[in-house]
């Protein structure tokens, strides 16, 4: 199915989605090929008639331009977070929707996931793979149980898929856990399958049991560091999960 016919269907469909909001990560460049940001903008297009809201690394260049524009233009809430330190680096041009600024890249990361019911990878490089494999294994462990997508366009992820396929022939990844990723060419049918998703995996941890002891450091951690400054998200690095 061509990546537009998809979109088609989707604004036709109107689907009333189980997700608020969801989380992309992707790429700070646009990419080589004209496909890549064909599915960023169709994603936007697609969150858009589901009317769910998106959360996102902040920055206004390339596929998170892409897709935080789309969204925002259709009249959706846009949040994006990013450290200080990357604000003049990604951030150009007219500033999309709301921006919430944090200290460093790890509070970068629990932040969005704190605020998203879902995530869904598109196309990009180190920083997106750090991010898409920091919420698989947060998955795995029992600290949430949100669905993660993979938006395979054109065959993007194909090497990584079979590297993690390779992982679980020799016994470092269980068979379940790669259950874990949802996976689908096109952006209407990784929205459906992601609508459809129940964990099949076994956590580690006992999501409950994580985010009792997540809520105690929390508080210790703010009885130590005091109030933060007016504007950043709290809680330091950690993760508790909705």
């Amino acid at each position: 199915m061509d990546i537009k016919e998809g979109a088609d269907a989707g604004v036709e469909a109107m689907a009333l989605s189980r997700f608020r909001r969801i989380c992309v990560f992707c790429g700070s460049s646009k990419g080589k090929k004209t496909s890549y940001q064909d599915a960023a903008s169709v994603l936007g297009e697609e969150l858009v008639a589901r009317k769910i809201d998106l959360v996102y690394g902040g920055g206004s260049v390339g596929l998170m331009g892409l897709v935080s524009q789309t969204v925002y233009r259709g009249g959706r809430h846009v949040l994006g977070v990013i450290p200080k330190a990357l604000m003049s680096r990604e951030i150009t041009g007219e500033t999309i929707g709301e921006v919430r600024a944090v200290k460093d890249m790890h509070q970068r990361k629990a932040e969005m996931a704190r605020q998203s019911d879902a995530f869904i990878a598109l196309p990009g490089g180190y920083g997106t793979l750090e991010e898409l494999f920091e919420v698989i294994t947060w998955a795995q462990l029992g600290i949430h149980e949100k669905p993660v997508g993979l938006l395979n366009v054109d065959g993007y992820y194909n090497d990584l898929l079979y590297f993690i396929d390779k992982a679980v022939d020799e016994g470092f990844i269980e068979p379940t856990g790669r259950n874990i990723i949802v996976l689908a060419p096109t952006p209407k049918e990784l929205l459906d399958k992601l609508e459809e998703y129940s964990p099949r995996h076994k956590g580690v941890m006992p999501k409950m049991n994580w985010e009792m002891e997540q809520k105690v450091c929390c508080c210790k951690n703010h009885e130590i560091q005091g109030h933060p400054e007016d504007g950043e998200a709290t809680g330091g690095s950690e993760f508790v999960a909705d």
